[in-house]
């Protein structure tokens, strides 16, 4: 059975500052997007994979954002730690509609991607 998923609109992409986050909750889950250089978007779940540290809170460079507690460096579009370490955030679909920004959501939203 597949489970429909529902768009949440949550702003637009000029409420994120370039190389920039904000973050907003999906039920109990935090939720940070982040914006690139280039404006490209992403949505990750909020905690680092590795002592859950606010993702929200690094340092964003190219499509990559390094945790501010202990420098892991995560793949924005993926959610996935970047090697010698290992382990993933949880990636929230998202799709652009001009300016405004949809996350998707179902119940088993927060997984990883693996292209």
């Amino acid at each position: 059975m597949t489970i429909a998923m529902t768009w949440i609109n949550v702003g637009t992409i000029d409420a994120i500052p370039q190389q920039g986050s904000r973050t907003l909750m999906l039920g109990d889950t935090p939720i940070a997007l982040f914006r690139t250089i280039h404006d490209e978007v992403f949505a990750l779940v909020d905690r680092c994979p590795h002592k859950h540290g606010p993702l929200s809170q690094g340092i964003i460079h190219g499509r990559r954002v390094t945790c501010p507690l202990h420098s892991w460096v995560i793949d924005l579009a993926s959610g996935e730690a970047q090697g010698p370490d290992e382990g993933c955030a949880g990636h929230i679909p998202l799709r652009l509609d001009g300016e405004q920004i949809f996350i998707g959501y179902t119940p088993s939203a927060g997984g990883c991607t693996h292209d």
